[in-house]
């Protein structure tokens, strides 16, 4: 009775694949998913930041990650001289998060 019913459950598990391998397949995708959204999103926003550094000018007054605003002195390969105050900082192309006016173009006004 016992032989029977070992051999019963052996059989049943005889498919070669465990009944939870099909549960993780939507698990699996939606990992996969999600590393595409994240990636994409972060590509778009890198190369928009390249283009914002490309185009970096004497006279344009910009605003660094670390929270200081000032007018473009120099560009060069890597850094960047810009004014704040009183003060001549450089600091790396990096840092520079935004450009919040051009040289020769008037400031957008706030709606």
């Amino acid at each position: 009775m016992i032989s029977n019913s070992l051999a019963g459950l052996l059989a049943q598990g005889s498919t070669g694949q465990p009944p939870g391998f099909w549960m993780t397949i939507p698990l699996i995708l939606g990992c996969i998913a999600m590393f595409v959204i994240t990636t994409s999103s972060q590509r778009k926003r890198t190369k928009q930041h390249e283009s914002l550094v490309k185009t970096l000018k004497a006279g344009d007054k910009v605003a660094t990650s670390g929270g200081i605003i000032g007018i473009v002195v120099t560009v060069k390969d890597k850094t960047v001289s810009i004014r704040s105050a009183d003060t001549k900082l450089e600091v790396l192309k990096s840092a520079i998060s935004e450009i919040t006016e051009r040289e020769g173009e008037p400031s957008p006004s706030p709606s």
